[in-house]
């Protein structure tokens, strides 16, 4: 029993959650081990700890633990390690091994995900207890691989960390470079992931997002799978991943749960958006400025009819009405819930309307920005939603300056800036992800996150 005890102590090496005790009695001794993240130490205490030092039961505590209703038999020492990652817990007496099942059930306290919300699949979302979020990623993830690390972030409010990785996929390059960051972070008070992202991201300041921000246990729970790192801090109900690409951020959860050619039309579709959230209003300005031979003659006499009453050069007036939105959008975010929608929608009905009617806009100026919103919204990761309303802007002063060729030549710099970029030394700029989806376990290779 000593050396299945030391293979357990070696497989699980670095989990910080692993707790391991020599229970001393008389001449007798026992050693239990158990994962105090995925099992009930309540029940742990309950049905093996106290009887153990009862005196009324010194002779027959072997009887006693035989006869216990949640006593499992692995077969192998391979299922015992599973077993104790997912929750239960392992009493070594003498020659013998006894495995029982005192999983923890914290589904109370776990509410559901409200920014990363899917039609099919799981609800749950990450809590602001750090507890629970391990173990929620425990049971979802019950390989005696995982490995949990703490650590600490803020020179003053010394908040808690937790590094999770599979020690079996991740690169230890990888872990070993995060650690070095966490440990350089100097900073005095760190209370959010987001605020944690600017301190460990590459450089300092970057337009677009290279570490993701998550709310849900699958997605991190995949992202372990794929050789990835997690962090997840006390107080906030987000975790981190690392490393991250350009196609994690546009790809969501619910391209796992639809049927196959569902989930491609979502993800072309998530493309299309993100391209005309980019180039529309650029678009406008620059075939209505410079190029409007390019469009058919009543499409081109409608525009220009339409802007005849406008006061102002065109791209002043996409400037003026993407701002507007913008200001719509940071309304909605910091009003009571309560009301923040509905005066929002009613103030953007309003002011559109009011703005046609006194011909300061266009009235394809307002469908144009209503559908350049629209596209913003479909992009699943709100860090990344936040670089393309940044991004458009850029391409909407290259199509300002120098029409459809400028809008050709932000492309090329935005991809190319893109291009340039990586995460934790992966490149940024992978679009799309080997679909492994029906590939057998044993052939299955993953290369990137959702």
């Amino acid at each position: 029993m000593e050396e299945l005890k030391q293979k357990i102590i070696a497989q699980l090496k670095g989990a910080s959650d692993l707790i391991q005790k020599t229970m001393h009695r008389e001449q007798t001794s026992v050693d239990l081990m158990y994962v105090r993240t995925v099992a009930d130490e309540a029940k742990v205490f309950d049905l093996l700890v106290t009887p153990f030092y009862n005196k009324a039961m010194f002779a027959n505590y072997d009887d006693y633990v035989v006869s216990l209703p949640n006593r499992v038999a692995p077969k192998s020492e391979k299922e015992i390690l599973s077993l104790l990652a997912d929750g239960y817990a392992i009493l070594l007496s003498g020659t013998d091994v006894y495995v029982y099942d005192v999983r923890k059930f914290p589904l109370g306290t776990i509410r559901e995900a409200t920014v990363e919300t899917v039609i099919q699949g799981p609800l749950n979302a990450f809590s602001e207890d750090l507890g629970t979020n391990i173990t929620l990623l425990r049971q979802r993830y019950n390989q005696p691989s995982l490995r949990v690390e703490k650590a600490k972030v803020g020179t003053v409010t010394q908040t808690g960390l937790t590094i999770l990785y599979d020690s079996a996929t991740a690169d230890p390059n990888l872990i070993a470079e995060l650690k070095r960051r966490i440990d350089s972070v100097t900073m005095a008070v760190v209370q959010s992931t987001g605020q944690l992202v600017q301190l460990l991201g590459e450089p300092k300041r970057s337009l677009f997002p290279r570490i993701m921000i998550t709310e849900r246990p699958d997605r991190a729970t995949l992202n372990l799978s794929q050789g990835k790192v997690v962090l997840l801090m006390e107080g906030t109900a987000f975790a981190l991943i690392a490393p991250s690409t350009f196609y994690d951020f546009l790809a969501s959860m619910e391209d796992l749960y639809q049927q196959y050619f569902i989930s491609r039309f979502l993800i072309i579709l998530r493309y299309a958006s993100l391209l005309i959230s980019l180039t529309l209003p650029a678009a406008y300005v620059a075939v209505s400025a410079y190029n409007p031979e390019i469009l058919r003659a009543q499409l081109a006499l409608s525009i220009a009819g339409s802007r005849v009453p406008v006061p102002y050069p065109a791209f002043l007036e996409v400037l003026l009405m993407l701002l507007a939105m913008e200001l719509l959008v940071e309304a909605s975010i910091r009003l009571p819930k309560a009301i923040g929608s509905t005066a929002t929608t009613v103030g953007g009905l309003i002011l559109g309307t009011a703005a046609t009617e006194a011909s300061l806009v266009s009235s394809i100026m307002i469908i144009i920005v209503a559908t350049v919103a629209i596209s913003n919204f479909v992009v699943p990761i709100n860090s990344m939603s936040f670089a393309l309303r940044v991004a458009k802007y850029g391409i909407l002063l290259f199509a300002t300056l120098f029409g459809l060729i400028g809008i050709v030549l932000g492309i090329i710099a935005l991809i190319g800036y893109l291009v340039s970029l990586e995460s934790f030394g992966k490149p940024y700029m992978k679009l799309f992800e080997n679909d492994d989806r029906h590939v057998k376990p044993t052939q299955r290779q993953p290369e990137s996150g959702v």
